[in-house]
């Protein structure tokens, strides 16, 4: 052992030993020093909840989609009377769109054609019911302007024939690609509210849901004018599991009943002599405050910086001021009061917020929102990412069609077609069908200088008629 210990390097000094046990000391501690930083630097759920909401580079997603809507009836769009600040302020945070369309002026095409971003004759949702057999086309027509003729009607929807060709309609849409299908192979979950005809909300795609699977939309319809609450639980648990979330906001708002707060009705019939009107402005003041307190939940939870808000309407209305139902040139019809919406797109620091007289469709809406959140397009969608300037600009026209309330034949969307539409800049035509609207003709507007389709000039420009007809056909011929 002596002999081992003297084979040794020399012993070192005192001095020595203390700078080589510093070394090991400080050599140790580098190594401890960063897990020890990194666990203090850990942030609490909710901290860590805050970080995804705002660094991820994928955005939550908002969609507010009103329901039997004017394009003139907001405060941003200079209504004389109506009131909507929340709107206004959403509009004034985002590149807002007052020249938007839809394709089609009716609520269940319309909203298959804004979750899908295909026009109605693509997923062959074209109608809001399925055909009516014989027998109770005949019990109708005999109670025409009856309560014989509600209950007709009310009667093919409690029948078999009625449920058929509902089921149809819901795998009609299921044999296509929905947003929420597509947001959720890329992590994200959804939420359906307010209206949805297609079924229960998981046959659209949605992780999470209220609709069960009855027309309008059963429980859904509670959204808005009950309660909020089922969107806030929703997300609670997609903070809680700090997943990007899809939100479908679709209450059954301003559509009738008109059945507003007594002080918003109040407010509205100091303002017009119809009580018909008054009720209509007050459900549209209701659904603007219902806005508000979406927007000021995301702003508590300190999601709205790393979220898309995207708003449109699924289709128009024009009060009748005589009566409890929409009027003429309005829901249903090729005209702007049925097909005409602002669309909103607000993401704080990602959009500019700006007001653009760019021709816009809500079939543009699934590749807009799949390009913000990193995803490609199909390039069989017909719409274009609407951040993009230069291609919305370049996008001279747009087209659309309206159809039959009850389908004529589901899986044929030409026997349902009642009109063809095509916007040229400021220029706009309308086509009848010659089989289901034999008795209209052809149509040609100009919409900067006649906005409510009063003057039809289809006899004076006849060149203009037949070169937007021939874009038309080219769009599709049916």
């Amino acid at each position: 052992m002596q002999k081992a210990n003297q084979d040794l390097p020399t012993a070192c000094s005192q001095t020595e030993w203390r700078i080589l046990a510093l070394m090991i000391l400080l050599t140790v501690g580098a190594l401890l020093l960063p897990a020890t930083f990194t666990r203090a630097a850990q942030p609490t759920p909710a901290a860590a909840t805050r970080a995804v909401a705002t660094t991820s580079s994928r955005p939550n997603v908002v969609m507010i989609i009103s329901d039997d809507h004017a394009w003139t009836d907001y405060g941003f769009m200079q209504h004389p009377q109506l009131e909507t600040p929340r709107l206004d302020r959403l509009a004034r945070e985002s590149l807002t769109f007052r020249r938007g369309y839809v394709p089609s002026s009716l609520c269940c095409p319309s909203l298959a054609s804004i979750i899908t971003g295909l026009y109605p004759h693509q997923h062959r949702i074209t109608s809001n019911d399925p055909p009516i057999p014989p027998e109770f086309q005949r019990a109708a027509q005999t109670g025409k302007s009856g309560k014989a003729a509600q209950g007709a009607v009310g009667g093919f929807q409690q029948s078999a024939a009625f449920r058929e060709g509902r089921e149809i309609m819901n795998r009609n849409l299921e044999s296509v690609a929905t947003l929420p299908q597509i947001l959720a192979k890329s992590g994200y979950v959804s939420f359906q509210s307010g209206k949805w005809w297609q079924g229960a909300y998981q046959r659209g795609g949605f992780t999470h849901g209220m609709t069960k699977g009855q027309r309008h939309g059963d429980e859904g319809l509670e959204i808005g004018r009950k309660t909020m609450q089922p969107i806030f639980d929703f997300l609670d648990d997609a903070q809680r599991d700090q997943k990007p979330f899809f939100v479908w906001y679709a209450p059954m708002m301003p559509h009738d009943p008109h059945t507003p707060p007594e002080r918003l009705l109040d407010k509205y019939r100091a303002r017009t002599d119809s009580l018909h009107v008054a009720r209509y402005w007050a459900m549209v003041e209701w659904f603007d405050e219902t806005i508000g307190q979406l927007l000021d939940e995301l702003d508590r939870r300190q999601l709205s910086e790393n979220t898309l808000v995207v708003y449109v309407t699924d289709n128009g209305w024009i009060q009748d001021p005589k009566q409890p139902r929409y009027a003429a040139k309005s829901k249903q019809s090729p005209y702007d009061g049925g097909l005409r919406t602002p669309i909103l797109l607000r993401w704080p620091g990602r959009i500019q917020a700006e007001f653009a007289d760019d021709l816009a469709m809500s079939i543009d809406l699934v590749p807009t929102v799949l390009a913000a959140t990193g995803l490609q397009s199909a390039s069989t969608l017909p719409g274009i990412d609407l951040r993009d300037t230069e291609r919305r600009q370049a996008r001279r026209t747009i087209q659309g069609a309206c159809f039959t309330h009850n389908a004529v034949d589901l899986q044929k969307p030409a026997a349902n077609l009642r009109w063809r539409w095509t916007v040229d800049a400021w220029h706009k035509l309308i086509v009848p069908d010659p089989d289901n609207q034999p008795d209209d003709r052809v149509e040609l507007y100009d919409l900067k200088n006649d906005p409510m389709e009063t003057k039809n000039l289809a006899d004076v420009e006849k060149d203009r008629v037949q070169s937007m007809q021939r874009t038309l056909d080219a769009w599709w011929k049916p």
